[in-house]
């Protein structure tokens, strides 16, 4: 199918701090959102539960990045409802493969079980989605997410929407004009998602 939003467009639509989303995975059309009040997460605040912790601890899985984008963005679109459409999956394909999108998995035995995906732009990283198919898949994603963030010196996490899920984790709800405010300082800023020398920790 011929995109009729390009990812040059779809780039400055982030730096103005809007982003589009299809009503179902058959719509035709996609609309812009600019949420009133928008989802955040603080790097340092992410909270990691006992639960969580033992875990990761326990470990038997693997983190991995950008080995399976466009199979992340299948994963995320593999419910019942969801607001990714065909133009949407060839749009961040098509980020991804230059560079601004990327994608976090976590691997059990080689198997896509979870993983998140997003857009980067300055030192800002737009969160997109998340999905798991093992217990807790989602948050050990995001757990790994935000430290490959903080050591590659991001400033912003936008999450787009605040959910009971991520506020559990940290995240909170600003002002659109809070938003922006951090959206500008962000942009000018420089930021690495995969930063030289970067690994893993066995615990985030």
């Amino acid at each position: 199918m011929a995109l009729r939003l390009s990812p040059e467009r779809l780039l400055a639509a982030y730096a103005m701090g809007v982003f589009p989303m299809a009503e179902s995975r058959d719509a035709t059309e996609l609309h812009w959102v600019d949420p009133r009040r928008r989802g955040v997460f603080p790097l340092e605040r992410f909270h990691i539960s006992r639960s969580l912790a033992r875990t990761i601890r326990k470990g038997g899985f693997t983190i991995t990045t950008d080995t399976d984008f466009d199979g992340v963005v299948r994963g995320c679109a593999d419910r019942s409802e969801t607001w990714i459409n065909a133009e949407i999956f060839q749009l961040y394909s098509a980020l991804n493969r230059s560079g601004h999108a990327h994608s976090l998995e976590v691997r059990v035995e080689g198997q896509l079980m979870g993983g998140v995906y997003g857009v980067v732009l300055g030192a800002a990283f737009f969160g997109e989605s998340m999905f798991s198919r093992i217990t807790n898949g989602s948050k050990i994603a995001l757990a790994f997410l935000c430290h490959r963030l903080r050591a590659g010196g991001f400033r912003l996490f936008d999450t787009q929407f605040l959910t009971p899920h991520l506020a559990s984790l940290g995240a909170v709800e600003i002002s659109r004009l809070d938003y922006h405010r951090q959206l500008r300082a962000a942009l000018a800023a420089k930021a690495q998602f995969n930063p030289p020398g970067y690994q893993p920790p066995s615990a985030p």
